[in-house]
């Protein structure tokens, strides 16, 4: 079995590539510059630009299954390359924003829900089958917050009893494995959440308990949240995040046991996932100092 891993700069395929290689897997790293890859001794490395249909044929010759990100714009193409390439297996990261009533409408939720849909139009016709992983909040969100607090600070929070179901990414990766190397797990879409519902006030806390430092935040209006990111976030995804946040203010996220369902374990805590990032809370340097 060849399996292509698109995107293989983000942080679930690097994971995913080392998974697959460990086990034998003859892997190929797709990447829109595959010249800045580093993936493992043993795996290719193949130009594949989900945004450039040009690139789809190379980096689906002789591939089996495919590890997809949810690129909207060319699902379509790069279902029907697959399937003339022959490929059998499409497992495509998703996300839980699809699951919203609103989502067709939601500028978050709206590309991973096209993305889906035409893989699953394409599966549908007998094409190749399709598996579908649909994590919640990502654990890595909370990078966000070292800039500001190694700079003693900490964020801005509009909501900060808004909760979350803050998941590892190498559960994501280890979910992606499992569904690539288990036939039997083909097919199905997986609801994936971490183990927990935390707010931003208790993921802070955690941060804080593992770090050893302080991690403060101040509580603004959403209107001023939204004008302190206008300058590099489009403002149909500030609203979306405002709207996404309003709607678990005080209110626990509902959680799943997929992880374990598909990988044998638990899903790792928040905290763990803190643990193996702390590096990225160090305090940043003072300017002028020495």
């Amino acid at each position: 079995m060849t399996v292509l891993v698109t995107g293989s700069r983000g942080r679930v395929a690097t994971t995913l590539l080392g998974l697959l290689d460990a086990a034998g897997v003859e892997t190929r790293a797709g990447s829109k510059n595959p010249d800045d890859l580093s993936p493992p001794p043993d795996v290719a490395a193949v130009r594949c630009d989900l945004a450039d249909p040009d690139t789809f044929d190379t980096a689906l010759e002789g591939v089996d299954s495919v590890f997809l990100y949810a690129e909207a714009a060319h699902a379509g193409t790069f279902s029907e390359r697959a399937r003339a390439a022959g490929v059998a297996h499409i497992a495509l990261l998703s996300s839980s924003s699809v699951l919203a009533p609103d989502a067709a409408g939601n500028a978050i939720a709206a590309s991973h829900l096209a993305a889906e849909r035409a893989l699953s139009a394409a599966a549908e016709s007998g094409a190749f089958e399709a598996t579908v992983l649909q994590p919640g909040a990502f654990a890595t969100n909370a990078l966000q917050w070292a800039w500001p607090l190694g700079e003693g600070h900490g964020p801005a929070l509009p909501y900060p009893h808004a909760h979350g179901d803050p998941i590892h990414e190498l559960d994501v990766a280890e979910a992606a494995f499992a569904v690539l190397t288990e036939p039997r797990l083909r097919g199905s879409s997986y609801l994936l959440t971490g183990p927990e519902s935390l707010d931003f006030t208790e993921q802070l806390a955690i941060v804080a308990e593992v770090t050893g430092r302080p991690a403060p935040y101040t509580a603004v209006t959403p209107e001023e949240w939204k004008a302190s990111v206008t300058p590099f976030m489009p403002e149909p995804f500030a609203d979306s995040l405002l709207a996404y946040w309003s709607s678990r203010n005080g209110r626990p996220a509902p959680l799943t046991h997929t992880v374990e369902t598909l990988t044998g374990h638990p899903a790792r805590t928040f905290r763990t996932w803190v643990e193996d990032h702390a590096e990225a809370f160090a305090p940043r340097p003072v300017a002028g100092s020495r």
